[in-house]
């Protein structure tokens, strides 16, 4: 029987649906390009926390995850 848990070998495999999605809607919502976009998913803190399993983050969905960092974004603005 195999194992079919995620953990953190092969967390990287369920990332890119959940960025793809974020970075269209980010790119939409603040008229950038993807690759903007991509950038700004990759550079943030959100992403840091995301790409570490134990933080269970990768449970989130797309939307939640891209409210989170929506709400990261605006922290960083208002400092």
């Amino acid at each position: 029987m195999r194992d079919l848990s995620i953990n953190q070998n092969n967390l990287y495999l369920l990332l890119p649906s959940k960025l793809s999605w974020m970075a269209c809607q980010l790119a939409e919502a603040k008229n950038i390009s993807i690759a903007e976009a991509i950038q700004k998913i990759y550079s943030s803190e959100l992403y840091q926390r995301l790409e570490i399993e134990s933080t269970k983050l990768w449970h989130w969905g797309p939307l939640a995850l891209y409210e989170e960092l929506e709400e990261e974004q605006a922290l960083a603005c208002n400092r």
